[in-house]
């Protein structure tokens, strides 16, 4: 059980963490509340990983006291902070951070995050063993290629590939995953996206955290969830049957959206047969769509082409190196396109205005909509560009702000929704016109 010390000068974040660690199956070692009280807690209790703020008190920050901890004692270390400008996360990068979170976090994120770092440490140490026999060892800190081992040096994380899907809800995807921890965010943004958009919404799995963020939308008839315990995958026919069976008529939202996980694939017989009669009744004209995702590990090249046969889009996720994107309706892509983080990021950044915009459909705070981004496109925005827009927006009568707790949520105004919809419709036509096609052209005003 991997031991990690926590580093946060708010309590209340350390007490979340706390909880939230142990509930992952993780051991708190210890808490610290400043850079000094993390390098000596860090000599005492030897963590497996820190999670480590950045802004404290005291004489040393995070980045300071993870430039320690990391020289001295071969420590990983992931910043979990609310900062994310260009100029602390360039201050961060050089203490080569295993991982880098924005709050407000979620579990998934710090799972994955915890997970990628140790599996990363444990990969380097043995790569250094392999490497180091009949050599001088490189003391923990010292440069990389020191003492002639070129082969020790920093595993820097590989050139990010992003994945752009158009509107999933339009046709059958096969999604393959060699890493488990890539699913949860795609099959979260996935549920709220076939929510929103109405309809029925089944998510069958072997084991998800998922369904507890969804108990609301459970409650309300507006998400199915299935567990598929071992050697019951073949009542699953049964209950798809049944959803398709009762689905409205003539009804615009009568549609059924799967979101299925196999990651069990020991009863791979029956999940062709679930496949296939998913097919089946979509080629029957019935409104099925959705994603069958499966863990490649155990799969072979028999096993995929079984599951391909038949299905158009087909995405393969080898590892946290690549980011699958959900393309909004309001911006088209092509079905399947991918293209290096740094275009991702490039855009985003330079276009943030339809990025925001397309976010306020319903009450959302500032540090949603950065967390969201960051969650959507890995891409970090400075609360402060995020603020001072929705300030401007509500100024301008477009947006109105309601205190709940301690935040501050956005939403649109009955003017501001007019807006919101003709200010895309803009961005839209513009995007269309300079990629050359002119077919479309913007709304009018309201």
């Amino acid at each position: 059980m991997s031991k990690i010390l926590v580093v946060d000068d708010e309590a209340i974040i350390t007490m979340q963490l706390e909880e939230r660690l142990h509930a992952m199956g993780y051991t708190v070692a210890g808490m610290a509340a400043s850079g000094e009280d993390a390098i000596e807690k860090a000599r005492r209790l030897s963590p497996d990983l820190i999670l480590m703020d950045i802004v404290m008190p005291g004489r040393l920050n995070g980045i300071e006291a993870a430039q320690a901890i990391v020289s001295e004692l071969d420590i990983p270390v992931v910043f979990v902070t609310s900062y994310a400008d260009d100029a602390i996360i360039e201050k961060a990068r050089q203490v080569r951070p295993y991982g880098y979170i924005v709050k407000p976090f979620n579990e998934l994120e710090i799972k994955a995050a915890i997970e990628v770092a140790l599996f990363r440490k444990a990969s380097e140490q043995e790569m250094k063993k392999k490497a180091g026999a009949g050599r001088t060892p490189v003391p923990p800190g010292a440069s990389p290629g020191a003492a002639g081992m070129q082969d020790t040096e920093y595993l820097a994380p590989p050139e990010v590939k992003t994945v752009l899907l158009k509107d999933i809800f339009s046709d059958v995807v096969l999604f393959l995953y060699a890493d488990p921890s890539v699913k949860d965010p795609i099959f979260k943004f996935a549920i709220e996206a076939g929510i929103k958009k109405g309809g029925r919404v089944f998510f069958a799995y072997h084991h998800s955290i998922l369904p507890k963020y969804f108990l609301g939308e459970v409650r309300k008839g507006e998400l199915f969830t299935r567990r598929i315990k071992k050697g019951e995958l073949f009542f699953l026919p049964r209950i798809l049957e049944k959803c398709t069976a009762t689905l409205p008529v003539d009804d615009p939202k009568g549609n059924l959206q799967i979101l299925f996980d196999f990651s069990d694939t020991e009863e791979f017989a029956d999940i062709i047969s679930v496949k296939n009669m998913i097919l089946a009744k979509k080629e029957a004209g019935v409104p099925i769509t959705g994603i069958i995702s499966l863990n490649m590990a155990d799969l072979d090249h028999d096993h995929i082409r079984l599951l391909s046969e038949g299905i158009a889009k087909i995405i393969v996720s080898t590892g946290r190196d690549t980011t699958i994107s959900f393309a909004r309706a309001t911006f088209p892509s092509e079905s399947i396109t991918v293209v290096p983080q740094a275009t991702i990021e490039d855009v985003v950044k330079k276009l943030l205005e339809p990025v925001i915009l397309s976010m306020l459909e319903k009450p959302i705070s500032g540090y949603d909509i950065v967390h969201e981004i960051h969650n959507r496109y890995k891409v970090l925005i400075p609360q402060a560009r995020i603020y001072t827009y929705l300030y401007d927006l509500q100024h301008k009568g477009y947006l109105e702000m309601k205190l709940s707790g301690k935040s501050k949520l956005y939403s649109p105004t009955e003017t501001g929704k007019k807006y919101i919809r003709q200010r895309l419709s803009e961005f839209q036509f513009v995007f269309q016109h300079i990629l050359g096609d002119e077919s479309a052209t913007p709304d009018k005003k309201e």
